[in-house]
């Protein structure tokens, strides 16, 4: 009993570290675009890059099939990322200096509301949208001041 119990937990963990890695390393919110040709190396992901008029997009793919988008503006911060794919990137990771803020507000609106809801947290300086099921997650985040010049909230998708 002790054994099966061993390799129960083994596999459990094996099984967080892998699902868990894929997205271990993205440009956090707020950040800058320094990081994501080591991070691109790291993921194992594919990168496109799409040039729009006052921002640039990096989409990476991991080999699961989860695409993270990050918003850069021409001074390279990071002002928006998105997410959609079978697996929730690591939150912490992708709104680095804003997850405690995050984290906060979402156990907030979790405690207010009875049953499974999509997250939508509008607070100064943070939004957070998220929807989805098991295997086919979405979500996006941004903070509006950061939002450059003739750039709006519905252009990150």
């Amino acid at each position: 009993m002790k054994a099966r119990l061993r390799w129960l937990f083994l596999g459990a963990s094996l099984a967080f570290v892998i699902l868990g890695a894929p997205f271990s390393a993205v440009a956090a919110l707020g950040g800058s675009l320094d990081s994501i040709h080591s991070e691109q190396l790291q993921m194992k992901a594919n990168v496109t890059t799409i040039d729009a008029d006052a921002y640039v997009v990096h989409e990476m793919k991991s080999a699961t099939g989860t695409i993270v988008r990050e918003y850069i503006s021409s001074n390279g911060t990071v002002f928006g990322v998105t997410w959609q794919g079978p697996f929730i990137p690591d939150m912490r990771q992708l709104l680095g200096g804003y997850f405690d803020q995050y984290s906060h507000a979402a156990k907030v609106q979790r405690e207010s509301h009875v049953g499974r809801r999509p997250l939508n947290i509008q607070e100064d300086g943070l939004v957070v949208q998220t929807a989805g099921h098991m295997r086919a997650f979405s979500g996006r985040a941004y903070d509006p001041r950061l939002l450059p010049v003739g750039v709006s909230e519905n252009d990150i998708q």
